[in-house]
């Protein structure tokens, strides 16, 4: 049972994904919801004055995080292929040995925290994080409904944060 700004999220969701999608984020709304979900339920928030606005404040600033990262990340590939002569250079290859063990090893550990969520919670996941595809189109893809693939990445996310926090205390 969702409690605190938990509850009044679940409460106003409806209303949160109309004022996104009116500040112009169009099919990236619910995503940004999903993504407002996670940190509500992953952070421990004090007492907040007025939750509400909190909210709202909260969404826009995710919509604003979302866009400013956009826009570098377009800036940052658009740089290296110019740097590049036109071909994007591979980031990995300048990296020490020793780092490059490292990433692998810690990537082996994150796939195999997927691949032990299953199969469509793997997909989901990958289709989402790292190939961009938005919720709703997955869900058409895989024939389930957007709750299913939402629950899925609460899932992988889950599993990521208890990934990262088992690789802090190590």
């Amino acid at each position: 049972m969702a409690t605190g700004l938990s509850a009044l999220f679940m409460a106003n969701r409806a209303a949160l994904l109309r004022f996104l999608r009116a500040r112009g984020a169009g099919e990236n709304a619910e995503d940004l919801i999903q993504d407002m979900w996670m940190k509500l339920e992953s952070k421990d928030i004090g007492p907040v004055a007025d939750p509400l606005p909190y909210l709202y404040r909260m969404a826009n600033n995710l919509m604003l995080d979302r866009y400013r990262s956009a826009t570098r990340r377009e800036r940052r590939e658009q740089d290296w292929a110019e740097g590049a002569g036109g071909v994007m250079a591979d980031p990995v290859d300048d990296m020490p040995v020793d780092e490059r063990l490292i990433l692998n090893q810690t990537l082996d550990e994150a796939r195999e925290a997927l691949r032990a969520l299953g199969p469509r919670v793997e997909m989901v996941f990958r289709r989402f994080r790292i190939e961009g595809v938005g919720q709703r189109a997955i869900a058409e893809e895989l024939g389930v409904s957007l709750t299913t693939v939402e629950k899925d990445l609460q899932k992988a996310y889950r599993a990521m944060i208890a990934l990262k926090q088992k690789m802090d205390t190590a």
